[in-house]
């Protein structure tokens, strides 16, 4: 291990990442609250709203994700992500501006054309600015930021939304991504490449074609397995991400300020402090047993699985009254769930950062990324609008309990796939990249 420093640059560059990553998701996620309004404004369904939520960003998203990943390979990423900073700011505030459901879809085409660097860029930097055995706590912070910007994309987005329209939510999000821009454009340099791997871990491999990068990575077992599970699991929390505000005004009677607000500090707090929880455990228990870097997210889904069965089929009963907030007791199964269900994030992205070659790891990233975004944002909030029109007829305003339940069901095959990752990462020595045709 390289005797370098991890000092405050390294921390200041990660919160910036951060803060960049968790602006995106206020964007993405203040579109639960968004839902009712948009669907009165435009007159459309849940499948709409399901494909503007999701398939209209996760398509382009997934088309553009793989050569944004590339560059990020190939040039300064932190001047990539300056100038991607910059145009999602224009097309998030772009989306306030539609005056149709197509302008608007467009719009959110827009804003995954940006973003599509984001999350591979930034988790090749964060491979090179910790190590192995700090570098899950520094990945959870990373992708707790999202969580816990859903206290502010669902409550007081839904609070914006209610008082001052969904059209200036959306210009308010884009305003700071500006700032974003310069900072990454004029103070921030990019961190060596490789910074923390050993020498000879990693054989060096001519950079090919971006499909034979792809097949090469694609064909390692572990990898393979690891982006699939997170696929499945993101179909399930996407969906209830996306539609849980509206289960709770529809299920629970809440009003939409009172159910963003709870799904914001109970789904999105907890989710964060679960997140960092498990960045946290996976650095501690990973080094005396590898095994731990697998079976902490098998142990999560399974316990997120329990609580959120429980969670949507629970009646609708007042736990407490906070002022004029009601509680459902059902937000007790709701916070269980959260906590357990974003487990699997850190350790598998840092097996990930571990399984591949600092020259590749913007790709491996970004695969994985477009595998969660197709599966995840594009398909969950779809599937679930679908399967709740299609349930309407027989259960009526509850459809979208049923509906939620049923996406959930992936998340079996998820847990299936970390337990045949585990049997091939205990195979094989950390960094065989297989060569390509």
């Amino acid at each position: 291990m390289p005797n370098a420093h991890v000092g405050w640059r390294s921390h200041g560059l990660l919160l910036l990442l951060a803060a960049i990553f968790a602006d995106n998701f206020v964007g993405r996620q203040i579109l639960a609250v968004m839902i009712e309004p948009v669907k009165r404004e435009f007159g459309v369904g849940d499948t709409a709203l399901g494909l503007i939520s999701g398939l209209a960003f996760a398509g382009v998203y997934a088309l553009l994700g793989l050569p944004a990943g590339r560059l990020a390979d190939r040039m300064s990423r932190t001047r990539l992500l300056a100038v991607a900073c910059l145009l999602w700011a224009i097309a998030t505030m772009a989306c306030g501006l539609a005056v149709s459901f197509w302008m608007l879809a467009l719009a959110r085409m827009a804003v995954a054309v940006s973003e599509s660097p984001t999350t591979s860029a930034s988790m090749s930097i964060i491979a090179d600015l910790y190590p192995p055995h700090r570098r899950s706590f520094a990945i959870s912070c990373f992708t707790a930021a999202p969580t816990f910007s859903a206290v502010i994309g669902l409550s007081l987005g839904a609070w914006v939304v209610e008082h001052y329209g969904w059209r200036t939510a959306f210009i308010a999000i884009g305003l700071p991504a500006l700032l974003f821009s310069t900072v990454l454009a004029f103070v921030v340099k990019d961190p060596a490449r490789g910074r923390w791997d050993l020498a000879g871990v990693h054989a060096a491999h001519p950079l090919q074609s971006l499909g034979g990068e792809a097949r090469a990575l694609w064909a390692i077992p572990a990898y393979r397995c690891l982006i699939l599970a997170g696929g499945l699991c993101t179909l399930s929390a996407y969906a209830i991400g996306m539609w849980n505000t509206s289960f709770l005004v529809r299920s629970h009677g809440l009003s939409l300020q009172h159910a963003g607000l709870l799904a914001g500090v109970i789904g999105g707090g907890v989710a964060g402090i679960g997140a960092l929880f498990s960045g946290w455990l996976s650095d501690r228990l990973t080094p005396r047993n590898p095994h731990w870097q697998v079976s902490i997210p098998i142990i999560g889904h399974v316990a997120a699985l329990a609580a959120l069965v429980a969670y949507l089929l629970w009646p609708d009963t007042v736990l407490v009254q906070l002022g004029s907030l009601p509680v459902p007791g059902a937000m007790l199964w709701c916070a269980l769930y959260s906590f357990f269900a974003v487990w699997w994030v850190a350790p598998s992205y840092n097996l990930v950062t571990q399984l591949v070659p600092a020259s590749r790891r913007g790709t491996a990233m970004a695969l994985q990324t477009i595998v969660s975004t197709l599966l995840g944002i594009g398909a969950g909030p779809l599937l679930a609008g679908l399967l709740s029109d299609a349930l309407q007829p027989a259960f009526g305003l509850e459809s979208l309990r049923y509906s939620l339940l049923l996406v959930s069901v992936p998340v079996l095959g998820s847990i299936g796939l970390l337990i045949r990752a585990a049997g091939h990462v205990a195979q094989t020595r950390y960094g065989a990249l297989p060569h390509s045709a």
